[in-house]
């Protein structure tokens, strides 16, 4: 059978992995000239291969790693991965929570009664939350935002600047005011509540594109640079820009499902589909790569940034690269932040950075000159979170057409583990219905 999956992204490359698992070899089509989507590497003259943006992953996206690991299965993961107990420490080590390797809950309740620069009441008004929320079985009340939850529960001002907010916006990559209740307790279901391991941070040692997507890629019939027009489902086949295949995937944000979709054998379904496309909202996110003077470490790996919009310090993480001449800040919901004059704009927050962490304990000297930089925006990097979005399946009324990619139902935000998930899902599926009607054609064929 021939299949063909639409974008080469962490959700396209995962569905045609599970397709390749069960004996196909499906056609890929991408526009870009390599894989990885919006998680992909960027060849800078001046720094090398960096990232389009900075990705952070968890302990919790077990099928990601899963993935990884099978197709890398003899790669030391130390070499892959630099993966570390939960730790949240502010630049100026004003705040700090850090899990140690403890049987979960435990793991969770060392961290939070432990945490540095929160007062006892603070501490346990977040663990009264925290079980709370477990007794709810993790349900928000409907169309709750997450400000709303932690209204409910009486957080602080110190525990929203320090933890909440910084989780919803690196999760959710939307406002608490604005961001649903809902996919937030997801996260903290799947990373609190969940064995210790589940919360552990883990930072990608090579770029995105190496770390899996380009070799998964090497296993399928890639058409690079092939930007896709159009897509028609007839009741025995689709059709991928007048190329007929038997089924098809497509792994592509809903804007651009909604160019290329034009024609199926349900016109009023695609009409619903395609309304349910149209609702979707998008925020996006900065990724900032500097390169310093000569070789500088953080206090630690990674680190939140303490924002001051009046002043343009708009860093909200900081990350070491790989190398110790660089660092990558990240701003999501990111926006508003784009509109100044970027000399002024990578100036002061060479000067947040410099400032906050000269104030830690471990701090040793000051971080050097930004000698280059590389801002990347992508202003469509994730689907705006809000409560009550109507978010489509991965299965269709078309039986030769799956949709996949982090902004369908999967349970979780725009992250990686949700664009992996969906694939596999939608490549199931797939194979699922057609195993289905290929026995029913059996089935008449037989009792004619």
């Amino acid at each position: 059978m021939k299949f063909a999956i639409i974008g080469a992204g962490w959700a396209g490359l995962a569905a045609a992995q599970a397709l390749k698992n069960a004996g196909f070899t499906p056609t890929v089509f991408e526009a870009a000239p390599l894989p990885g989507g919006r998680a992909r590497r960027v060849d800078d003259t001046t720094m090398g291969a960096i990232d389009n943006g900075q990705h952070l992953l968890i302990g919790a996206y077990t099928e990601t790693l899963k993935l990884i690991h099978s197709l890398q299965p003899d790669r030391d993961a130390l070499g892959l991965f630099l993966r570390m107990p939960l730790r949240l420490e502010s630049a100026n080590g004003a705040f700090c929570m850090h899990a140690p390797r403890l049987p979960a809950p435990l793991h969770t309740l060392y961290a939070l009664l432990s945490a540095t620069g929160l007062t006892l009441s603070q501490r346990w008004r977040a663990l009264q939350m925290i079980a709370s929320c477990k007794l709810k079985q993790w349900r928000s009340t409907e169309l709750q935002t997450v400000e709303q939850l932690l209204d409910f529960y009486q957080q602080s001002p110190v525990l929203r600047q320090y933890l909440w907010h910084p989780l919803c916006l690196a999760t959710l990559n939307t406002p608490p005011r604005e961001a649903c209740a809902q996919l937030f307790l997801n996260v903290l279901r799947d990373s609190l509540d969940a064995p210790g391991s589940h919360s552990d941070l883990i930072v990608p040692r090579v770029d995105l594109t190496a770390l899996w997507p380009e070799i998964a890629a090497q296993g399928m019939d890639m058409r690079y640079r092939h930007i896709v027009r159009e897509v028609s489902v007839a009741s025995d086949h689709v059709s991928v820009d007048a190329e007929k295949f038997d089924a098809c995937i497509i792994a592509v944000p809903p804007y651009a499902v909604s160019r290329i979709l034009h024609h199926s054998t349900h016109p009023e379904q695609l009409h619903k589909l395609q309304s349910q496309l149209q609702a979707f909202t998008y925020r996006p996110i900065a990724t900032l790569t500097l390169q310093l003077e000569h070789d500088w470490r953080l206090p630690r790996p990674v680190m939140m940034l303490d924002e001051h919009i009046a002043r343009g310090h708009y860093g909200q993480w900081v990350f070491e690269r790989g190398e110790n001449d660089q660092l990558t800040v990240v701003i999501s919901d990111a926006e508003d932040f784009l509109k100044h004059e970027r000399s002024s704009f990578v100036s002061n927050i060479a000067e947040q950075i410099r400032e906050q962490v000269g104030q830690h304990a471990r701090a040793r000297i000051l971080m050097p000159a930004v000698t280059s930089h590389r801002l990347i925006v992508e202003k469509r990097a994730t689907f705006n979170a809000i409560p009550g979005l109507a978010r489509p399946a991965n299965k269709t009324v078309w039986s030769r057409l799956a949709l996949a990619g982090d902004w369908t139902d999967t349970g979780y935000p725009a992250v990686l583990e949700g664009a992996v998930r969906s694939g596999q899902s939608a490549a199931a599926e797939l194979l699922d219905q057609l195993l289905t009607a290929k026995q029913m054609t059996c089935h008449q064929a037989k009792h004619r």
